[in-house]
C-alpha cells in the first residue's frame, strides 16, 4: 500500500491542514501556512525563506516572513493540535513513551532570541547557538515531536532591553532546561494523552525535583543519571550509583538487545539493584545499569520507578527508547527543515518550529496509515494500485 500520485497526496495533505485551519483566523495566514508546510515537506535541500518562497511561486520571502513574524494566528493552539494528531496515530497507553531532550541550532551573531555560546549536543562542543527543549512521543517503531520550548540563558533574561528587541516579553523569566521540560510534561498530563513511561538523558534525570514530580503523579520513568548520583540503598546507606552497581554479583548481569541501531542490534549487558526502601505499596525503585560489551568500564546508569512486578526487559526497552528523540531530531532537520530557519525573533522561532513539527506529524501519520492500510485514520488517503 503506498501513495503513488500527486492528487491523492494533495487530498491527504488538504484534510490534514483542515484539521487545524481554525488556528489561522484570516484567509491569507491560512494560505501562507499551507504553502509553508508544503515547502517544508518538499525535496528542497535547504528550506529557508528564499527557497520556500521560490518553490511557492513568490517573488521573495516577504509573505512567508509575515506568517512567522506578524500575522495573527494561534501558535500554541497549533502545537496542541500537532500533539493530538500524533497521539491519534501513535497513541499507546501502555508502551507509549514521552522523551525529554534538547537540541542545538547553530547561529551567527548575537541578536537571535536566546543565542549564546553554550554547549550543543548536536555539535558536541560549545558553539554559538540556540537551544530548544523538546518532548517527543514514541510508540513501538514510530515517533514524533509534540512540544517545544526555547531555552533563554540568564544573560538574556537579565537584560530586558535585549529581550524586548528580540520580541521576548517582560513576563518571560529565566527557566532551566529541566524546568522547561517539566512544563511540557505537565501539559501532556493535563491533555490526558495516553502514555506509559517517561525517559530522558542525565541532564534531566539527575534533577530530583523532576523525578519527585513524576513519582508524586504516579508516572513511571527510566531516566539516566551520572555515575556520581547519590541513591538510597536498601540498607539505608547513601552510596553513589557506580558503587551500588560495582557491588552486584556477576550473575546479576543479563545480556539483552535494546533494538536495532544503524549498525545492527544494540546489545549490552544489563543489571538492576533495588533502591529506596521506603516506597508506595505496589511500586518499585531500581538503579539500572547498561554495560558495553567491548569496554566493561563503559557503564550508563538509570533511576527507575514503576510497578513492582516490572521486568528487567521492560526497563531496558524504555531506557532504549530515548534514542527515538534523536531520530526525531534527525528526521525533522533533514526532512522538515527544523533547523533551516533564518529568523531571529522569539515568536518567529516558535512558529517555524511548530510548523516543522506539524510537517513531521504529517509524515508520521502518513507512514502509520500506509502501514495499516489506512484503517482507523479517516483523513488519510491511501492509494491501492
Amino acid at each position: 500500500m503506498a501513495i503513488t500520485d500527486l492528487d491523492t497526496w494533495s487530498r491527504c495533505f488538504a484534510e490534514f491542514t483542515a484539521s487545524f485551519a481554525h488556528r489561522f483566523p484570516r484567509v491569507e495566514s491560512r494560505r501562507q501556512a499551507t504553502s509553508y508546510l508544503r515547502g517544508l515537506l518538499s525535496e528542497l535541500e535547504r528550506k529557508n525563506g528564499w527557497t520556500l518562497a521560490e518553490m511557492c511561486g513568490e517573488q521573495g520571502p516577504e509573505r512567508l516572513q509575515r506568517l512567522l513574524n506578524f500575522y495573527a494566528w494561534d501558535t500554541d493552539g497549533l502545537r496542541d493540535d500537532v500533539r493530538t494528531l500524533v497521539v491519534e496515530a501513535l497513541g499507546d497507553p501502555h508502551d507509549g513513551v514521552l522523551i525529554l531532550d534538547d537540541t542545538g541550532f547553530l547561529k551567527k551573531g548575537t541578536k537571535s532570541a536566546g543565542v549564546a555560546r553554550q554547549y550543543s549536543g548536536t555539535a558536541g562542543r560549545i558553539e554559538n547557538c540556540q537551544l530548544g527543549v523538546f518532548l517527543a512521543y514514541a510508540a513501538p517503531q514510530r515517533r514524533a515531536l509534540i512540544d517545544r520550548e526555547l531555552y533563554l540563558p540568564k544573560a538574556w533574561t537579565q537584560d530586558r532591553d535585549r529581550c524586548r528587541a528580540a520580541g521576548i516579553g517582560d513576563e518571560v523569566a529565566f527557566a532551566t532546561k529541566n524546568e522547561l521540560g517539566l512544563v511540557m510534561l505537565q501539559r501532556a498530563v493535563q491533555a490526558q494523552i495516553p502514555f506509559g513511561w517517561v525517559t530522558a538523558d542525565e541532564a534531566y534525570g539527575q534533577v530530583s525535583r523532576l523525578r519527585m514530580w513524576m513519582e508524586q503523579h504516579g508516572i513511571h520513568h527510566v531516566v539516566a543519571v551520572p555515575k556520581s548520583q547519590t541513591v538510597v540503598a536498601m540498607d539505608l546507606r547513601m552510596p553513589r550509583a557506580h558503587q551500588v552497581i560495582a557491588g552486584l554479583p556477576g550473575l546479576a548481569w543479563e545480556r539483552l538487545s535494546c533494538g536495532d541501531g544503524a549498525h545492527g542490534p544494540r546489545v549490552y549487558d544489563w543489571a538492576r539493584a533495588e533502591i529506596r526502601p521506603w516506597r508506595e505499596p505496589g511500586k518499585g525503585h531500581w538503579l539500572l545499569a547498561r554495560r558495553s560489551l567491548t569496554d566493561p568500564a563503559d557503564i550508563a546508569y538509570y533511576i527507575c520507578f514503576a510497578a513492582e512486578h516490572t521486568t528487567l526487559a521492560e526497563l531496558v526497552r524504555v531506557a532504549a527508547s530515548r534514542w527515538a528523540v534523536e531520530e526525531c531530531f534527525q528526521a525533522a532537520k533533514n526532512e522538515t527543515g527544523l533547523d533551516h530557519y533564518q529568523v531571529g525573533g522569539y515568536r518567529a522561532w516558535y512558529r517555524h518550529i511548530t510548523l516543522s513539527m506539524a510537517a513531521l506529524a504529517f509524515l508520521a501519520r502518513l507512514r502509520q496509515a500506509v502501514q495499516k492500510g489506512g484503517q482507523n485514520t479517516p483523513w488519510v488517503c491511501v492509494w491501492s494500485p
